[in-house]
């Protein structure tokens, strides 16, 4: 995600991504991300990207590949 898209969410869209993305899935299904994005008042494509830039950050600071798809998945 670049630095521009994370200037342009607010604080509280940030908060509710997260929110998801620690308490109910790292992977949300299609249903589950116009849910999320509607909630936090972005697009789909928007909440899609954040989810893609969280998960690589997630993996990373796990010590695991920046995309899914190893053996340790």
């Amino acid at each position: 995600m670049t630095d521009e898209m994370m200037m342009t969410l607010k604080h509280e869209q940030i908060q509710q991504l997260e929110k998801n993305f620690l308490n109910f899935s790292k992977n949300p299904d299609e249903l589950q991300i116009i849910l999320i994005a509607s909630e936090c008042g972005l697009s789909v494509e928007e909440t899609e990207k954040w989810f893609k830039w969280r998960n690589a950050y997630w993996r990373k600071a796990e010590g695991l590949p920046a995309e899914a798809g190893s053996v340790l998945d």
